[in-house]
């Protein structure tokens, strides 16, 4: 099963290199005004257009859940590696787990996580630090 997901972007090539290092896979289709990716882990479909009028919605996020911390690690690398500026937030409790995730922002303002997780007992406090009070690297 596969999770379908299509964005309308801005500048195609910039949302297509932000994507290439999100998901860690080069995209299977790739043409002036349209770009896909299928990956395995995680099942998804994404299918970005070109679009000049697109609109982002504030307040929405998205995110890839990952097994491991070592695959958060990897992730804060390539992003760092390819130039995209992330916050890390280590050992946080947030959605009644502990959590290592690494934010990014896409070329039109869409923010991202890839995030894993232990965990915690329902009695921990769920509690979410403000975008400003997260580590920005």
């Amino acid at each position: 099963m596969k999770m379908h997901l299509n964005l309308a972007t801005h500048d195609l090539d910039a949302s297509v290199a932000f994507y290439r290092t999100l998901l860690d896979a080069e995209p299977a289709k790739h043409y002036d005004d349209y770009a896909l990716f299928l990956t395995e882990d995680p099942g998804l479909e994404l299918a970005l257009d070109a679009d000049p009028d697109t609109k982002v919605v504030e307040g929405a996020h998205y995110g890839v859940v990952v097994e491991k911390p070592e695959d958060v690690d990897a992730a804060i690398a390539r992003f760092r590696a390819a130039g995209h500026a992330v916050d890390v937030e280590m050992d946080e409790t947030c959605c009644y787990a502990v959590q290592n995730k690494v934010w990014a922002t896409d070329p039109d303002g869409r923010r991202w996580e890839r995030t894993s997780s232990s965990p915690k007992p329902k009695s921990a406090p769920m509690r979410r630090r403000p975008v400003a009070a997260r580590t920005r690297l």
